[in-house]
């Protein structure tokens, strides 16, 4: 049986910290940045951490296993 693939799409957007956490981007960074706050942009800057409830699908997009 062939390997599984890993999604292209989740291995650009996330990354596996040492402890095993994901770590993401922050959304609304992009554009339309003059009406948005110095301390938000800054805010927005910063990594996050995957929440639990998002956990399973993107573990499962990385082949992490359970």
């Amino acid at each position: 049986m062939p390997k599984m693939k890993t999604n292209s799409s989740a291995k650009k957007r996330f990354k596996v910290t040492g402890t095993g956490k994901v770590k993401r981007a922050k959304a609304f960074k992009n554009h339309i940045l003059t009406k948005k706050a110095t301390k938000r942009k800054r805010a927005l800057g910063n990594d996050a951490i995957i929440t639990d409830a998002d956990m399973s699908n993107v573990k499962f997009m990385l082949r992490l296993g359970k």
